[in-house]
Parts: C-alpha cells; structure tokens; sequence
C-alpha cells in the first residue's frame, strides 16, 4: 500500500493531505529511470574496465591463449628432447662412426652455426609476444640445420661403410696354400741370394713350397687380370685385381683353374703349384703389390693364423737364405 503524504495548513490549522499530480508522477518516474539507467550505464562500463568482468569474447580469447601456452611449453620440452637425442648422435658421429671409418669429425662450427646476413625474422617483429615468436623460430632453424648436416653426415658414412666393406674384402689376408699342403715356407721378402746367379737380389714376395699340384687360394675378392705363361721368369702365372690399388701374384703354377677376366672370391682355387719358368724345385712364388709396388706379403696373413703360426712364419720369413726362383 502507497504512503499517503500530508502537510500542515496554518490557515486552517489542520493536516491536509498532499496530492501529486499525474505528470509530476511521470516525470519523477522517468527521472528515477533515466538516473538508475545512467548508473547502471557508468558501472557497466567501470565493470568492464577492469578485471573483474570479462565478455564472452575475451573468455574465449583467454581460454585460446591458455591453449597456446600449452602447446607453446609442449613444444619447448619436444625441442629440447630432440636438441639432446641430435647430441648424443653428433657425439656418436664424431667419436665413433668417423673414427672407425678414418675420416675427420665434423667442427663444432660447422654443427651450430646460426644463420648471418639480412635479419630473417623482421615479419617476426612487432607483436606482443615477438621475443619468444622470434627466439621459438630461430631454435627450430637451427634444430633443421643441424638435423640437415647430420643427415649428411650417416649419408657419408654409409658410403664409407659400403667401400670400408669393399676395402676389407679386397685385401689380401689368408696363406695362397693350406697349412695341411704347405711343406715350408722356403724365403721371405727382401734381400736374398739368387739360386741361379747367387747374387744378393730384391727378392719381391714369398715362397711356399709344397708337392707339384697343391691347390692355390685367391688371397682375397677380385679379378682375374692376368693368366698366363707371357711374363719373364714367372712361367705359369695368375694375377688377380682386388681394387683399391691391390694386385697378387701366383708364380711357377703346373695349370690354371681360372681364366681372364673371372671374378673370384677369398678361398677360390685358382690354380695348382708347379715348376714352371725360372724356378728350381716346386712351389708357389706369392708376391702382393700395393699401387704398382711390391710390399711385405708377411703383413696379410691375420685370415687364418694363429700367434704360434704366424711367429713361425716371420721367424723363417726373416732368414736371409736362398730364394727358389
């Protein structure tokens, strides 16, 4: 129920009732509204200036920042683990892989190396968060880079490995006659006497003597370069092309086994000990030559040689006794 109003009449010394008009009323209305829409206006918008109220759009635009540092912290600790797995492979690369395979490790600068020049992030800058837009991109351009020289570097090694595997197979490394057939290894490399003139002359393989017949082994892979009786002094020869600069000779052979051009492997027969050409008794003249000259065959016997053998050998390889051809 409405409050009734009164005031005090001096004239008639009584209580009169006071009474608004229709348009008085109207206007007080619109006044209160007007005011209490003006203070709802003004708080609204003091509301809205601070933090402590939020639109739809800023809570959605808040709620897609959260998201963003998330996947931003996720993909710190990822860069992190690669940058550390992308170590331990360099580590790998440099310590193991290239020493193993002799060939010099990658430098430090030439691993890490930023990028110089023009400034590559310039469309990076002038957002609010520009330093870490900035730095996040040049750590993955670094990352690339380096992922970049290290797949390089095993492409490298596994061409190294491929001719390291071709290397291993082409080198002479087992006796050209079995221990069970050899009957001595009659003169080594180097300075002998002729048995034919008895002067001291270079004398440039090994002789293994052994009964006419005895199979002769390819020392190792290759080629057949020559087989034939067309050499000075030689007789009935073979000679095998390994690669990388590796020839060996088999020298007074009864017969071939092999013809030119063949390829054989390590342990093929290739031929049969004789007496052919300037020879005085039976055996195997084994020569291996590295690059157009004669080495030490004594060197590349560790295929099938014991300590106790191999010592044997050297000892007699060492006599300065009479060569057989």
């Amino acid at each position: 129920m409405a409050k009734v109003k009164y005031y005090y009449d001096q004239e008639s010394l009584s209580y009169r009732k006071i009474e608004v008009k229709n348009r008085r009323k109207v206007r007080n209305v619109l006044a209160f509204v007007t005011a209490a829409a003006l203070f709802g206006v003004g708080f609204m918008l003091f509301l809205l200036s601070t933090s402590l109220l939020s639109t739809p759009t800023e809570i959605s635009q808040a709620r897609e920042l959260e998201n963003y540092k998330l996947n931003y912290e996720q993909l710190q600790r990822k860069m992190t683990h690669v940058e550390e797995v992308l170590e331990h492979l360099q580590e790998r690369d440099n310590q193991i892989y290239r020493v193993v395979f002799e060939t010099n490790p990658i430098s430090e600068d030439v691993r890490k190396a930023g990028f110089g020049g023009a400034n590559r992030y310039k469309n990076l800058e002038g957002f609010t968060n520009s330093d870490v837009i900035i730095s996040t991109t040049k750590r993955l351009d670094i990352l690339s880079k380096q992922m970049v020289v290290q797949s390089k570097s095993f492409d490298e090694i596994q061409r190294l490995a491929v001719d390291k595997e071709k290397l291993l197979a082409a080198i002479p490394s087992i006796q050209p006659i079995a221990n069970d057939d050899l009957t001595r290894m009659a003169s080594g490399f180097g300075w002998r006497t002729d048995p034919f003139t008895k002067a001291r002359r270079r004398h440039k393989g090994m002789d293994f003597t052994a009964p006419r017949g005895t199979p002769v082994y390819a020392t190792s892979d290759g080629t057949i370069k020559r087989a034939d009786a067309r050499s000075l002094g030689y007789g009935k020869h073979i000679r095998v092309d390994h690669g990388f600069g590796y020839v060996t000779l088999y020298a007074h052979l009864s017969g071939y086994n092999v013809k030119r051009g063949q390829r054989v492997k390590r342990g093929d027969i290739i031929g049969y000990v004789g007496n052919t050409g300037r020879s005085q008794a039976p055996h195997l003249h084994y020569e291996i030559q590295k690059d157009g000259k004669a080495v030490n065959p004594i060197n590349f016997y560790s295929g099938d040689l014991n300590p106790e053998e191999f010592e044997a050998m050297l000892e007699a390889a060492n006599k300065e006794n009479q060569s057989l051809d």
